[in-house]
């Protein structure tokens, strides 16, 4: 019981960190229920696509209501990601064999395979949040459709990619999209991370679909609790980030997300 009120207080930093760069719910999330409650493995990262998906629901609908979402960045970016994200959680995650390598020392599982790749992309992440952003935010001038046609190609072969990325595991990818979005698509960072927030929303909870016929044991009264824990830190997140510096928190939680990547590298290989 203990470890589920621990939890209920991480869900409203994560809501925080969503609300404020637009992404890094899932790098929080799956830790959390693998690691703190004890999930196993497939099934944490199914309700990780739950509860960020939610969560950037409600954030993406508060930035449309400002009118800062890009949709036609966020349709090039879906038409790509949402077949990918479903058809990955349905199909290839389930085409992972079980037990992937097995010896007298080792066995290395599918739920350990996900659980490495998942720490790799978090240091893939960690070192996009700490590298100079000079050049990202000397793009954020021009404003919205300042794009050419072959800006949303960019975003659309990177839409596929962070769809199976997300499929396999379980992250939303908010840290790899809002990147993608104020260089290709040339938009200021508050309505990229609008606009990731949306595409988060509609490509998670689509991969969640994927998992329902799967099995997976859901606490659904725990997941509604955390994900409005969630959404109340998103609120949060939101009406802060008009106050912090975005480079710096990005700065912070890089660090943060390093640290957390490597405790799951040991964890995971020792």
């Amino acid at each position: 019981m203990m470890e589920q009120y621990v939890a209920y207080g991480l869900a409203l930093l994560i809501g925080i960190v969503m609300g404020m760069i637009g992404g890094g719910g899932s790098i929080l999330t799956v830790p959390v229920f693998v690691y703190l409650l004890a999930m196993d493995k497939e099934p944490a990262t199914a309700c990780s696509l739950f509860v960020v998906g939610i969560v950037a629901l409600v954030g993406g609908i508060r930035y449309l209501g400002k009118k800062q979402v890009d949709l036609v960045a966020a349709v090039a970016f879906l038409i790509p990601s949402v077949p990918a994200v479903y058809l990955t959680r349905k199909y290839l995650v389930q085409a992972i064999p079980e037990s992937i390598f097995t010896n007298e020392w080792i066995d290395f599982t599918r739920g350990t395979f996900m659980m490495l790749l998942f720490s790799i992309v978090m240091i893939v992440a960690a070192i996009s949040m700490l590298r100079n952003q000079k050049k990202q935010i000397e793009q954020e001038g021009p404003g919205l459709f300042a794009a050419t046609f072959s800006d949303y190609i960019k975003i659309f072969f990177e839409g596929a990619i962070v769809g199976v990325i997300t499929g396999l595991i379980g992250a939303g990818g908010g840290f790899l999209i809002v990147p993608a979005l104020v260089l290709f698509a040339k938009i200021p960072m508050r309505i990229a991370i609008g606009t990731s927030l949306v595409i988060i929303a509609v490509k998670s909870l689509i991969g969640f679909l994927g998992d329902i016929g799967q099995g997976y044991p859901i606490d659904w009264t725990f997941l509604i609790i955390f994900s409005v824990i969630a959404i109340i830190g998103l609120l949060l997140g939101v009406f802060f980030s008009a106050y912090v510096s975005s480079k710096q928190l990005k700065k912070g939680f890089g660090w943060f997300v390093l640290a957390i990547a490597v405790v799951i590298l040991l964890k995971e290989l020792l």
